[in-house]
């Protein structure tokens, strides 16, 4: 398990506040020296710990393209190992194409679950993409009995992404508000 130092986490929390802080910013905010800092970060970057991601929120207005969202629960049948998954199913090519906002691979009652957040320009484009693309996919990859069970919610807003955005309360013209106090910031 990977420990992190009093300054490392610093760092990171003020990071999470704000990503495009410059190492003498952070400097200035933790009382770390600059040096350290840079030090650490690069550290944390180098270890696969610190990743920076652009999120574009279309929860509040929606875009044209994708305003609606809806959660897929795909329970597989059981003897589907998250290994053979992943080594049949998470091809970059294949999951990009179609409008996946966000997947997870979890368990239920012992069987495997793929849990994606599809994107639509109406909620019934969501069901034609999981029923026409989806799943031929997950039944050519796995058979045509892959699938146990299926459930489906419709998501409409954001509560919590990455455990410390609350795009409802904490966010303001994209970064953490800058008197959100640091210790609710988790890492």
């Amino acid at each position: 398990m990977i420990q992190l130092d009093e300054q490392q986490q610093l760092i990171v929390k003020e990071l999470i506040k704000n990503p495009r802080l410059s190492d003498n910013q952070i400097s200035k905010k933790t009382q770390v020296p600059v040096m350290t800092v840079n030090r650490k970060r690069k550290s944390l970057e180098g270890r696969g710990l610190l990743n920076y991601y652009c999120y574009l929120d279309t929860s509040k207005y929606g875009l044209d393209t994708s305003p609606a969202r809806q959660l897929y629960l795909i329970k597989l049948r059981i003897g589907i190992t998250k290994k053979e998954f992943i080594d049949k199913l998470i091809e970059p090519n294949l999951l990009l194409k179609f409008k996946i906002f966000e997947s997870f691979i979890g368990e239920k009652d012992g069987q495997l679950v793929f849990s994606l957040i599809l994107e639509g320009s109406r909620g019934h484009e969501t069901m034609e993409i999981f029923n026409g693309e989806i799943v031929p996919i997950l039944q050519e990859k796995f058979g045509k009995d892959c699938i146990d069970e299926t459930f489906v919610i419709r998501v409409t807003s954001n509560i919590t992404i990455l455990k410390n955005y609350m795009p409802l309360k904490n966010i303001e013209k994209g970064f953490i508000k800058e008197n959100w106090p640091i210790e609710y910031i988790n890492i």
